[in-house]
């Protein structure tokens, strides 16, 4: 049985909202006071619905990280949609494992690292917003890819893939940093996709349809 600890500090609040959602939340919060001083109650109540789901939107659960040393995790919550062998791909060499995740607008959008290692490469792909769930979005759609080496030299990549209504990839962390498994370091605003390849030895721990959540759930075991 896996084994599970916490990461980073707790949140103070009962309800942590990701800092990258404060200018949403405070442009939607002024306009909804500025509709209700100008006395339009219709228009206040929808501004005020749109608030509170985007205060819901970039909410920031703390997670319990699974202590396993070969557990690799997902980096994001929704829906596995690919869990397949492929020959190749752009970003390792030779065959490995893809995992797909696609998120709705109702996940925790908050991105976690997968394992522990250092952070070899990050590459930037602007591109187009076709729905995330669509297969041509892992090659068309804007992305941010991350290259991560492990203890031993093993590779693994992820990349945050920009959906229909997502215009915006945030990435906080830069080549050259050690992270640790669990970590946050990014997310994507309003619906999207992480896809992630891992070595073809591992055993997967997922199947299509399986719900995930980031930091927590285990795609597989290192071999």
């Amino acid at each position: 049985m896996d084994e599970f600890s916490g990461t980073e500090s707790t949140s103070l609040s009962a309800f942590s909202i990701a800092k990258a959602g404060y200018p949403f939340i405070g442009a939607a919060g002024a306009t909804t006071i500025i509709l209700a001083i100008l006395g339009l109650k219709v228009l206040t109540l929808f501004a005020l619905a749109v608030t509170f789901f985007i205060c819901f939107f970039f909410r920031d659960p703390d997670r319990y990280i699974p202590e396993t040393s070969d557990a690799i995790v997902s980096p994001a919550d929704g829906k596995v949609i690919i869990s397949e062998k492929v020959d190749k791909n752009p970003f390792l060499e030779g065959a490995c494992i893809k995992i797909s995740i696609f998120m709705n607008v109702f996940n925790v959008h908050v991105n976690r690292i997968p394992y522990s290692g250092s952070i070899e490469k990050i590459q930037y792909h602007p591109g187009k917003f076709f729905t995330a769930n669509l297969d041509k979005a892992s090659k068309d759609n804007e992305q941010n890819a991350l290259l991560l080496e492990m203890e031993g030299g093993k590779r693994i990549c992820f990349i945050q893939i920009a959906g229909l209504i997502a215009r915006r990839i945030i990435c906080y962390i830069k080549e050259g940093d050690r992270v640790k498994r669990g970590q946050r370091f990014g997310l994507i605003c309003f619906g999207s996709r992480l896809d992630v390849y891992l070595p073809p030895e591992m055993k997967i721990n997922v199947s299509i349809g399986d719900k995930v959540h980031a930091g927590t759930s285990i795609l597989g075991y290192l071999t």
